[in-house]
């Protein structure tokens, strides 16, 4: 079984909670065992932005076969939501660039990583932990 990691909006790293609150949040905190997407749908080595059961924009990344990570899709500079292109993850407003499959910034001038929240792989299904 893999591990995941989902995005909320607000500063934190990989192992965030799911209930980190910041802006962006268009509802409550997903519950656990929801299921968020099939593994299949996200490409290994891509990304794929997606609607969390709560109402947030998030986005998926398949690093391996197992290997998924999620994370918000509001960049944290000024809150325009980024675009999936593969490895990277890219906000259209400022030019800030993340890495697919940490949330980590690669190129400002966003300052602070994606956060994330934890979720689970289970018989082929992302679903939040």
């Amino acid at each position: 079984m893999g591990t995941v990691a989902l995005a909320a909006c607000g500063g934190g790293d990989s192992s965030s909670p799911a209930d980190q609150g910041g802006s962006g949040e268009s509802g409550p905190p997903a519950q656990p065992g929801q299921r968020i997407a099939a593994v299949n749908d996200v490409p290994v080595g891509g990304s794929t932005v997606i609607t969390t059961p709560s109402g947030q924009e998030a986005v998926l990344a398949r690093e391996s076969d197992t290997k998924v990570s999620a994370f918000s899709a509001i960049c944290t500079h000024q809150g325009c939501a980024v675009t999936a292109e593969g490895a990277e993850l890219r906000c259209p407003c400022h030019g800030s660039m993340f890495d697919a499959f940490t949330g980590a910034v690669k190129q400002g001038p966003a300052t602070e990583p994606l956060p994330s929240i934890a979720v689970t792989v289970e018989n082929g299904e992302i679903v939040t932990a």
